[in-house]
């Protein structure tokens, strides 16, 4: 399901939604379009159109100050421990 419904590869979707997302588009001022952004938010919260089935949001360590990048350090294993990270130098 998208939140918009009316796009070509779209499907689902609620009218409610695709008028707030028509509205927003057309709207000129900040707080006003952020306030209907956050509404079309809470309605897809509201009505659970997504789901996450897992949910990997980690600290990885990347970047030129680490001697090996945590990514995939460990096999099979999507959280890797922040001790194990190493900078260079040390």
């Amino acid at each position: 399901m998208d939140i918009y419904s009316r796009g070509s590869y779209a499907y689902g979707g609620y009218p409610d939604i695709d008028d707030l997302f028509q509205q927003q588009a057309r709207e000129r001022d900040v707080a006003k379009r952020e306030a209907l952004l956050h509404r079309i938010q809470q309605l897809t919260i509201e009505r659970v159109m997504f789901a996450p089935i897992m949910d990997y949001r980690t600290l990885r360590g990347v970047g030129p100050r680490l001697a090996e990048h945590m990514l995939d350090s460990m096999p099979l294993v999507p959280y890797p421990s922040y001790e194990d990270i190493r900078l260079k130098g040390q």
